[in-house]
Protein backbone atom coordinates (compact mmCIF):
# COMPACT_ATOMS: atom_id res chain seq x y z
CA UNK A 1 0.00 0.00 0.00
CA UNK A 2 1.31 3.49 -1.38
CA UNK A 3 1.89 6.15 1.77
CA UNK A 4 -0.95 8.12 -0.08
CA UNK A 5 -3.43 5.25 0.43
CA UNK A 6 -1.93 4.33 4.02
CA UNK A 7 -2.88 7.79 5.23
CA UNK A 8 -6.29 7.62 3.32
CA UNK A 9 -6.98 4.54 5.41
CA UNK A 10 -5.61 6.05 8.94
CA UNK A 11 -7.86 8.99 8.41
CA UNK A 12 -10.88 7.09 7.33
CA UNK A 13 -10.45 4.29 10.63
CA UNK A 14 -9.20 7.39 12.57
CA UNK A 15 -12.77 9.11 11.82
CA UNK A 16 -14.71 6.20 13.50
CA UNK A 17 -12.74 6.44 16.63
CA UNK A 18 -10.41 4.66 18.97
CA UNK A 19 -12.73 1.71 19.82
CA UNK A 20 -13.32 1.36 16.14
CA UNK A 21 -9.17 1.55 15.58
CA UNK A 22 -8.50 -0.69 18.46
CA UNK A 23 -10.87 -3.07 16.56
CA UNK A 24 -9.05 -2.98 13.67
CA UNK A 25 -5.58 -3.44 14.47
CA UNK A 26 -2.95 -1.08 13.10
CA UNK A 27 -3.64 1.69 11.09
CA UNK A 28 -0.87 2.27 8.92
CA UNK A 29 -0.75 -1.46 7.79
CA UNK A 30 1.92 -2.59 9.88
CA UNK A 31 1.88 -5.28 12.22
CA UNK A 32 -1.44 -6.01 14.42
CA UNK A 33 -2.13 -8.49 16.91
CA UNK A 34 -5.30 -7.96 18.25
CA UNK A 35 -5.16 -10.49 21.56
CA UNK A 36 -3.99 -8.65 24.46
CA UNK A 37 -1.11 -9.56 26.20
CA UNK A 38 0.10 -8.98 29.98
CA UNK A 39 3.40 -6.61 29.43
CA UNK A 40 5.71 -5.89 32.37
CA UNK A 41 4.76 -2.49 33.87
CA UNK A 42 8.62 -1.86 34.03
CA UNK A 43 9.03 -2.04 30.76
CA UNK A 44 6.19 0.18 29.91
CA UNK A 45 6.62 3.90 29.66
CA UNK A 46 4.61 7.36 28.74
CA UNK A 47 4.82 8.87 25.42
CA UNK A 48 6.72 12.68 25.83
CA UNK A 49 4.38 13.80 23.36
CA UNK A 50 1.28 12.65 24.87
CA UNK A 51 -1.43 15.92 24.50
CA UNK A 52 -2.47 15.79 27.78
CA UNK A 53 -0.27 16.82 30.65
CA UNK A 54 -2.37 17.55 33.55
CA UNK A 55 -4.13 14.18 35.91
CA UNK A 56 -6.77 14.89 38.32
CA UNK A 57 -4.97 13.42 41.39
CA UNK A 58 -8.63 12.60 42.78
CA UNK A 59 -9.29 10.84 39.96
CA UNK A 60 -6.53 9.34 39.64
CA UNK A 61 -6.96 8.04 43.49
CA UNK A 62 -10.38 6.46 42.49
CA UNK A 63 -9.13 4.61 39.18
CA UNK A 64 -6.13 3.08 41.76
CA UNK A 65 -8.63 1.91 44.22
CA UNK A 66 -11.23 0.38 41.33
CA UNK A 67 -7.54 -1.19 39.97
CA UNK A 68 -6.89 -2.64 43.00
CA UNK A 69 -10.01 -4.17 43.78
CA UNK A 70 -10.85 -5.46 40.86
CA UNK A 71 -8.09 -5.28 38.47
CA UNK A 72 -7.61 -3.81 34.65
CA UNK A 73 -11.00 -4.26 32.70
CA UNK A 74 -9.75 -2.51 29.86
CA UNK A 75 -6.43 -2.91 27.93
CA UNK A 76 -3.75 0.01 27.25
CA UNK A 77 -2.81 0.91 24.05
CA UNK A 78 1.12 0.59 22.79
CA UNK A 79 3.84 0.30 20.34
CA UNK A 80 7.38 -0.83 20.37
CA UNK A 81 9.68 1.98 21.31
CA UNK A 82 10.58 3.82 18.58
CA UNK A 83 14.45 3.58 17.69
CA UNK A 84 16.94 1.10 16.59
CA UNK A 85 18.22 0.31 20.26
CA UNK A 86 15.39 1.52 22.21
CA UNK A 87 13.37 -1.48 24.80
CA UNK A 88 10.20 -1.54 26.03
CA UNK A 89 6.68 -0.43 24.90
CA UNK A 90 5.89 3.73 24.98
CA UNK A 91 2.06 4.22 25.34
CA UNK A 92 -0.36 5.39 22.89
CA UNK A 93 -3.53 5.62 24.91
CA UNK A 94 -4.22 4.29 28.55
CA UNK A 95 -1.20 6.41 30.51
CA UNK A 96 -3.77 6.81 33.03
CA UNK A 97 -4.64 3.68 33.32
CA UNK A 98 -0.87 2.93 33.62
CA UNK A 99 -0.02 5.07 36.41
CA UNK A 100 -2.79 3.66 38.54
CA UNK A 101 -1.29 0.09 38.16
CA UNK A 102 1.96 1.44 39.51
CA UNK A 103 0.06 2.85 42.46
CA UNK A 104 -1.99 -0.32 43.09
CA UNK A 105 1.34 -2.26 42.60
CA UNK A 106 0.80 -4.39 39.97
CA UNK A 107 4.05 -5.76 37.94
CA UNK A 108 2.10 -6.38 35.12
CA UNK A 109 -1.27 -5.17 32.82
CA UNK A 110 -2.54 -6.31 29.71
CA UNK A 111 -1.78 -4.66 26.36
CA UNK A 112 -2.47 -4.38 22.77
CA UNK A 113 0.42 -4.16 20.98
CA UNK A 114 0.32 -2.24 17.60
CA UNK A 115 3.12 -0.49 15.02
CA UNK A 116 1.93 2.69 14.51
CA UNK A 117 3.78 6.16 13.01
CA UNK A 118 4.23 9.07 14.98
CA UNK A 119 0.95 11.05 13.36
CA UNK A 120 -1.44 8.09 14.00
CA UNK A 121 -0.05 7.90 17.77
CA UNK A 122 -0.93 11.41 18.27
CA UNK A 123 -4.36 11.62 16.30
CA UNK A 124 -4.97 8.11 18.18
CA UNK A 125 -4.29 9.84 22.01
CA UNK A 126 -6.06 12.31 20.58
CA UNK A 127 -9.04 10.88 19.81
CA UNK A 128 -9.49 8.96 23.11
CA UNK A 129 -8.84 11.77 25.48
CA UNK A 130 -11.05 14.24 23.30
CA UNK A 131 -13.98 10.99 23.64
CA UNK A 132 -13.22 10.66 27.21
CA UNK A 133 -13.41 14.75 27.79
CA UNK A 134 -10.06 14.20 29.69
CA UNK A 135 -8.37 17.31 27.55
CA UNK A 136 -8.86 21.01 28.79
CA UNK A 137 -8.93 23.31 26.20
CA UNK A 138 -5.57 24.29 25.81
CA UNK A 139 -4.13 20.71 25.63
CA UNK A 140 -6.62 20.13 23.00
CA UNK A 141 -5.72 22.89 21.53
CA UNK A 142 -2.16 22.28 21.23
CA UNK A 143 -2.71 19.07 20.54
CA UNK A 144 -4.14 20.04 16.81
CA UNK A 145 -1.64 22.70 16.48
CA UNK A 146 1.36 19.95 16.64
CA UNK A 147 -0.73 17.64 14.04
CA UNK A 148 -0.42 21.03 11.88
CA UNK A 149 2.82 21.65 12.61
CA UNK A 150 4.42 18.53 12.68
CA UNK A 151 2.46 16.32 10.70
CA UNK A 152 0.68 19.00 7.96
CA UNK A 153 -2.59 18.47 8.69
CA UNK A 154 -4.73 20.57 7.68
CA UNK A 155 -8.20 21.76 9.93
CA UNK A 156 -10.62 19.94 8.07
CA UNK A 157 -8.39 16.42 8.25
CA UNK A 158 -8.63 16.95 11.82
CA UNK A 159 -12.16 17.74 12.33
CA UNK A 160 -12.53 14.67 10.45
CA UNK A 161 -10.42 12.43 12.21
CA UNK A 162 -11.26 13.68 15.35
CA UNK A 163 -15.58 13.60 14.72
CA UNK A 164 -15.60 16.98 16.16
CA UNK A 165 -16.26 20.21 13.38
CA UNK A 166 -14.03 22.36 11.88
CA UNK A 167 -14.73 25.26 13.63
CA UNK A 168 -14.87 23.31 16.65
CA UNK A 169 -10.84 23.04 15.49
CA UNK A 170 -10.00 26.31 14.85
CA UNK A 171 -11.73 27.62 17.97
CA UNK A 172 -9.60 26.01 19.86
CA UNK A 173 -6.72 26.59 18.11
CA UNK A 174 -7.19 30.35 18.26
CA UNK A 175 -6.72 29.93 22.42
CA UNK A 176 -2.79 29.44 21.47
CA UNK A 177 -2.66 33.22 20.55
CA UNK A 178 -3.53 34.52 24.46
CA UNK A 179 -0.80 35.69 26.39
CA UNK A 180 0.67 32.49 27.96
CA UNK A 181 -0.47 33.70 31.93
CA UNK A 182 -3.86 33.85 30.37
CA UNK A 183 -3.56 30.40 28.50
CA UNK A 184 -2.64 28.89 32.07
CA UNK A 185 -5.40 30.20 33.64
CA UNK A 186 -7.43 29.07 31.34
CA UNK A 187 -5.99 25.63 31.65
CA UNK A 188 -6.29 25.23 35.81
CA UNK A 189 -10.04 25.83 35.19
CA UNK A 190 -10.04 29.33 36.26
CA UNK A 191 -11.68 31.05 33.29
CA UNK A 192 -13.29 28.66 30.64
CA UNK A 193 -12.47 28.21 26.91
CA UNK A 194 -15.45 31.18 26.17
CA UNK A 195 -13.84 33.19 28.27
CA UNK A 196 -10.25 32.77 26.77
CA UNK A 197 -12.31 32.75 23.09
CA UNK A 198 -14.06 36.77 24.36
CA UNK A 199 -10.55 37.91 25.56
CA UNK A 200 -8.69 37.41 22.49
CA UNK A 201 -10.43 40.36 20.64
CA UNK A 202 -9.40 42.49 24.13
CA UNK A 203 -6.35 44.97 23.46
CA UNK A 204 -4.77 43.65 26.73
CA UNK A 205 -6.25 40.39 27.46
CA UNK A 206 -4.13 40.01 30.52
CA UNK A 207 -5.43 43.04 32.40
CA UNK A 208 -8.69 41.60 31.08
CA UNK A 209 -8.13 38.65 32.41
CA UNK A 210 -7.17 39.65 35.90
CA UNK A 211 -10.62 42.04 35.68
CA UNK A 212 -12.60 38.58 35.02
CA UNK A 213 -11.33 36.87 37.43
CA UNK A 214 -11.58 39.59 40.68
CA UNK A 215 -15.01 40.58 39.66
CA UNK A 216 -16.48 36.49 38.72
CA UNK A 217 -17.40 37.63 35.36
CA UNK A 218 -19.72 35.28 33.43
CA UNK A 219 -18.77 34.99 29.28
CA UNK A 220 -21.11 37.16 28.35
CA UNK A 221 -19.68 39.77 30.85
CA UNK A 222 -16.62 39.16 29.73
CA UNK A 223 -17.46 40.13 26.13
CA UNK A 224 -18.99 43.61 27.43
CA UNK A 225 -16.12 43.78 29.57
CA UNK A 226 -13.72 43.97 26.47
CA UNK A 227 -16.01 45.99 24.55
CA UNK A 228 -15.81 48.86 27.09
CA UNK A 229 -12.25 48.91 28.19
CA UNK A 230 -11.20 49.01 24.01
CA UNK A 231 -13.26 51.38 24.44
CA UNK A 232 -12.33 53.66 26.57
CA UNK A 233 -8.82 53.03 25.17
CA UNK A 234 -9.96 54.57 21.87
CA UNK A 235 -11.82 57.54 23.89
CA UNK A 236 -7.82 57.50 25.74
CA UNK A 237 -5.81 57.79 22.37
CA UNK A 238 -7.77 60.00 21.00
CA UNK A 239 -7.58 62.55 23.83
CA UNK A 240 -4.16 62.21 23.62
CA UNK A 241 -4.34 63.26 20.27
CA UNK A 242 -6.07 66.54 20.59
CA UNK A 243 -3.81 67.73 23.51
CA UNK A 244 -1.05 67.19 20.96
CA UNK A 245 -2.61 69.04 18.50
CA UNK A 246 -3.86 71.96 20.45
CA UNK A 247 -0.18 71.93 22.24
CA UNK A 248 1.75 72.35 18.65
CA UNK A 249 -0.83 75.11 17.70
CA UNK A 250 -0.18 76.92 21.22
CA UNK A 251 3.31 76.34 21.61
CA UNK A 252 5.10 75.37 18.88
CA UNK A 253 6.61 79.37 17.81
CA UNK A 254 7.54 79.33 21.30
CA UNK A 255 9.44 76.02 21.46
CA UNK A 256 11.24 77.21 18.28
CA UNK A 257 12.10 80.76 19.45
CA UNK A 258 13.38 79.19 22.81
CA UNK A 259 15.44 76.51 20.90
CA UNK A 260 16.91 79.50 18.78
CA UNK A 261 17.85 81.61 21.42
CA UNK A 262 19.61 78.60 23.54
CA UNK A 263 20.43 76.66 20.80
CA UNK A 264 19.16 73.62 22.43
CA UNK A 265 15.98 71.74 21.38
CA UNK A 266 13.41 72.90 23.78
CA UNK A 267 9.88 70.87 24.74
CA UNK A 268 7.23 72.82 26.61
CA UNK A 269 4.40 70.54 27.96
CA UNK A 270 1.60 71.24 29.98
CA UNK A 271 -0.91 69.46 32.86
CA UNK A 272 -4.18 70.03 32.49
CA UNK A 273 -4.76 69.13 35.41
CA UNK A 274 -2.80 71.56 37.95
CA UNK A 275 -2.41 74.01 35.25
CA UNK A 276 1.11 73.32 35.50
CA UNK A 277 3.88 72.36 33.29
CA UNK A 278 7.23 71.51 32.38
CA UNK A 279 10.15 72.94 30.02
CA UNK A 280 12.72 70.29 28.96
CA UNK A 281 16.27 71.48 27.25
CA UNK A 282 17.94 68.25 25.41
CA UNK A 283 22.08 69.14 25.27
CA UNK A 284 24.37 66.58 23.29
CA UNK A 285 27.53 66.77 25.33
CA UNK A 286 28.38 68.83 28.43
CA UNK A 287 29.54 72.02 26.53
CA UNK A 288 26.07 72.46 25.98
CA UNK A 289 25.24 71.93 29.73
CA UNK A 290 27.82 74.68 30.43
CA UNK A 291 26.54 77.14 27.55
CA UNK A 292 22.79 76.79 28.97
CA UNK A 293 24.07 77.38 32.81
CA UNK A 294 26.28 80.34 31.73
CA UNK A 295 23.38 81.69 29.87
CA UNK A 296 21.06 80.81 33.17
CA UNK A 297 23.38 82.20 35.53
CA UNK A 298 24.68 85.47 33.74
CA UNK A 299 20.48 86.40 33.53
CA UNK A 300 20.38 85.93 37.11
CA UNK A 301 23.31 87.70 37.93
CA UNK A 302 21.98 90.72 35.70
CA UNK A 303 19.10 90.72 37.79
CA UNK A 304 20.25 91.06 40.74
CA UNK A 305 22.99 93.83 39.77
CA UNK A 306 21.86 97.16 41.99
CA UNK A 307 20.30 99.41 39.68
CA UNK A 308 22.24 103.00 39.37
Amino acid sequence: MSDQNAGGARRGKLGRGLSSLLGDGAADGGSRDNAARPLPIDKIHANPKQPRQHFSEEALADLTASIAAKGILQPILVRPTPGDAADGYEIIAGERRWRAAQRAGLHEMPALVRTLDDTAVLEIALIENVQRADLGPIEEADGYQRLVDDFGRSHDEIAEAIGKSRSHVANLIRLLGLPGGVQKMVMDGRLSAGHGRALLAAADPAAAAAEVLRDGLSVRQTEALVKRRDAGQETIAKTAQVKQAMKDADTRALEADLSARLGLQTVISFDQNTGGGRISFTYRDLDELDGLIARVTAGSAGNDSPSK
